[in-house]
């Protein structure tokens, strides 16, 4: 579970307002954060994932609309909140944090910040002194160096998403299927019924014809039938059809072989074609529910239907155009938008119109275990609005269960460097004037 630059914004801002003295936060909360490696995510409403600019999929709860139709976190409106102080954050929590932030650093003093919140040099004094900060003391770091804010009415919606791992294999065996690299031949273009007036943005993505015309690139059902075979690379077969269509869908994750080996693999790139959350589908057949006959809207819930009706299931991943290309990953693990390794429990994705990548966020939330600080360094095509994020929860079995049935709703803060609040309360009162 990557994005695109964007001119700074703080050209234009309206409804920036600074309100009153610090307020105490609703309750104290903290995380059990470990630093694990990441991956992308997402299931059944629609999302997308892990790298920057094209992502792959995520959640399997239903996904609210966002609650502003605000562009950018400077429209959606900045109130100051609680002093860091207040938060009572707990020095695991902020350790882990530290460490994550560290990471993200020199993507802070690079990227142009798409939320017109900041600059790239506002973070330069914070990143300086988290490099030679003690991790014995985090929670000081960030009482010294940040001030909280809300953006627009600062509620906030969670899901999760997990770096899956299943069994595969470097060579073809009976029942495998290919895990493609990255296909040659798949290309921007036009196709020619598209008027030049039209024609705008960036092209949609497809393949080129020997007669020159410009099609739609293979989708999940032609790419299952074979329509790839001999003519793009392959990393390597994962066991289960199943399973690879839920990996597809989180964007990353792990083949282990039988002899041991681990494949890590993420995110290259997409088909072009439209995600369609299958748990949507289900939902709108009556599939998911309470009832009798009825599943559970959990990625388990959702992936227990498919394995009861092996057929219909088949025909219902299909309805999922989009099919996912991956790359082979060495080193520390999956990367998120930023560029950096995600971490369990220390790494969140969001949307960079409304939140800095690299930058601290505190969630309060009716799932106690995502409560606390989260470095945001990843998007994902679902994770879109103010104070929606996707919470990382590393791999393993718990892994897949919290993030498979999270769904949580709260309160969100924005961590900001100190005076920046003041800042952009002053420009949109000069911008009044």
């Amino acid at each position: 579970m990557w994005g695109a630059h964007q001119g700074r914004a703080a050209r234009s801002r309206k409804a920036i307002w600074l309100t009153g003295p610090d307020t105490p936060s609703r309750r104290p909360a903290s995380i059990n954060a470990g630093m694990m490696a990441l991956a992308c995510a997402a299931l059944l409403t629609g999302c997308v994932r892990l790298v920057p600019e094209a992502s792959g999929p995520r959640p399997a709860v239903p996904i609210p609309p966002p609650v502003t139709s605000a562009s950018t976190a400077a429209f959606a409106g900045v109130v100051r909140g609680p002093s860091v102080g207040q938060l009572r954050i707990s020095q695991r929590d902020a350790g882990t944090a530290l460490a994550s932030f560290i990471e993200s650093c020199p993507q802070l003093l690079r990227r142009e910040d798409k939320s017109g919140l900041s600059y790239n040099a506002d973070w330069r004094a914070s990143c300086e002194a988290a490099y030679q900060w003690p991790m014995s003391d985090a929670p000081r770091f960030f009482q010294t160096h940040f001030e909280t804010a809300r953006i627009g009415d600062g509620q906030a919606f969670a899901t999760g998403y997990f770096e899956p791992e299943i069994a595969g294999s470097r060579t073809p065996r009976p029942g495998y299927v290919p895990v493609y690299a990255m296909p040659s031949d798949l290309k921007r273009g036009w196709p020619r019924s598209t008027p030049q007036s039209e024609r705008s943005g960036r092209a949609p993505l497809g393949r080129q014809l020997a007669n020159g015309d410009f099609v739609p690139y293979y989708e999940r059902a032609e790419i299952e039938d074979g329509a790839l075979d001999g003519r793009v690379p392959v990393i390597a077969y994962a066991a289960d059809p199943v399973e690879f269509f839920f990996l597809q869908i989180q964007g990353s994750g792990r083949l282990r072989t039988p002899e041991g080996e681990v494949i890590r693999i993420g995110y290259a790139g997409q088909n072009g074609r439209g995600y369609t959350g299958i748990g949507g589908v289900m939902r709108e057949r009556g599939l998911l529910g309470n009832g009798p006959g009825q599943y559970s809207g959990s990625m388990q819930g959702i992936m227990a239907y498919i394995r009861d009706n092996p057929r219909e299931g088949r025909a219902l991943m299909r309805e999922n155009k989009s099919w996912i290309f991956f790359r082979e990953l060495k080193g520390d693990g999956p990367l998120g938008a930023l560029g950096v390794p995600v971490r369990r429990e220390a790494s969140v994705a969001a949307d960079p119109a409304f939140v800095p990548l690299g930058a601290p966020v505190w969630l309060d939330l009716d799932r106690n275990e995502a409560d606390g600080l989260w470095i945001a360094q990843d998007t994902g095509g679902a994770i879109k609005g103010a104070n929606r994020f996707d919470t990382f929860w590393g791999a393993g079995d718990d892994a897949r269960r919290i993030a498979g049935g999270m769904s949580g709703r709260g309160t969100a803060l924005l961590f900001l460097p100190k005076g920046t609040v003041a800042r952009l309360n002053s420009q949109d009162n000069s911008s009044r004037r």
